[in-house]
């Protein structure tokens, strides 16, 4: 098929098919005759001529830290809705939390080419700004602020602190911090400064001993706590730097009390929020993670608008392709901090451990 034919059997203009393909203006009216017959026909432009004749080539890479992790799913689908809608296509690199493969990754994308670069970023190293100061193509940072590309980033900080306010306020023994490598300025560093800074308000402290560093995984979260709470007898909340963590966390609270859990609350999946209901620590969180919130009803935890920011991230990024601009832009996005309950309250017939 070519796009003369195209235009023939939709009966417009072959500009109007032009146009439609390289996401310019159409009447709305046209461009359902032409999505009825490209839908009909199966045709794909070829790549390398519209390359040719645009000197783009509609791709944008975009660089993730793991794919298997909900809130970076949120992240890209906020991308690929806004590149879908401007005829862009997207190239997934996933890093395994390998800042090097980071930069490795992205100079592929540099030289494939594509007209832009995502990175969804964990940290930022001397070799990351190297890169973001030389790259020859357009790149946003979503996750981390920084000031040598457009960046877009979530108030860590005033989410951890708030955060620690909140904890201070229903804590009537010891708070611990379950935190991740404060090379990570936003999940690491932000959000572990805006908790102490929450505590510190409320006339609280984080006290030594009471803070550990995980990995960014359960199985992580789960051995840091329950080598904490075999130091440590006398902590009623444990707030977890991401969701991820607080579930190790609450298995790593069944271990430790070891207690059993019924066949019935095995059986329905409510394995979760029967331990929660059944302890005196509270476990809260950072990412609002669904999965968790379904099996535990909902823990106390932090929203961030993770698809917003791959909206933004992705309209910033495909703005400066298409109209240009040198000046870098930096974005901070909110939060949404869940309520927390009371442990005199919700403890009130639980097991004290």
């Amino acid at each position: 098929m070519t796009i003369k034919e195209i235009a023939k059997l939709a009966g417009v203009s072959s500009a109007a098919v032009s146009r439609y393909l390289n996401g310019g203006y159409v009447s709305d009216e046209k461009k359902e005759q032409i999505k009825k017959v490209i839908d009909a026909t199966g045709y794909q432009p070829s790549a390398q001529a519209r390359m040719l004749r645009t000197k783009k080539a509609c791709l944008i890479g975009v660089v993730v830290p793991k794919i298997n992790s909900e809130s970076i799913s949120r992240v890209t689908a906020g991308i690929e809705k806004v590149l879908s809608e401007r005829n862009y296509q997207m190239l997934l690199a996933g890093t395994d939390n390998t800042p090097a493969k980071e930069i490795e990754y992205m100079r592929l994308f540099e030289n494939y080419p594509v007209d832009g670069i995502i990175l969804v970023g964990t940290m930022i190293t001397a070799e990351h700004r190297r890169f973001l100061k030389e790259s020859k193509v357009p790149v946003v940072v979503i996750g981390q602020h920084t000031k040598f590309a457009n960046c877009i980033y979530h108030d860590d900080y005033g989410a951890g602190e708030a955060m620690g306010r909140a904890v201070a306020a229903k804590s009537r023994k010891e708070i611990a911090y379950i935190g991740v490598s404060r090379e990570d300025k936003a999940a690491g560093a932000a959000r572990e400064d805006g908790f102490r800074e929450g505590l510190k308000r409320s006339g609280r402290e984080l006290k030594d001993g009471y803070y550990k560093v995980a990995e960014f995984t359960t199985e992580s979260g789960y051995e840091k706590v329950l080598e904490l709470l075999n130091e440590k007898n006398d902590i009623d909340i444990i707030s977890c730097a991401t969701d991820t963590i607080a579930a190790g966390a609450i298995e790593a609270i069944h271990t430790y009390v070891g207690s059993q859990i019924p066949k019935n609350v095995e059986d329905t999946g409510s394995r979760f929020r029967y331990i929660l209901e059944n302890t005196a620590i509270q476990v809260t969180g950072f990412g609002d993670n669904q999965l968790l919130k379904a099996v535990t009803g909902g823990i106390p935890t932090v929203h961030f608008g993770y698809k917003t920011s791959g909206i933004r991230g992705a309209e910033l990024l495909l703005d400066v392709i298409e109209r240009g601009g040198n000046i870098p832009v930096e974005i901070k996005l909110g939060y949404r901090l869940s309520e927390i309950e009371d442990p005199e309250e919700c403890g009130e017939n639980n097991e004290e451990i």
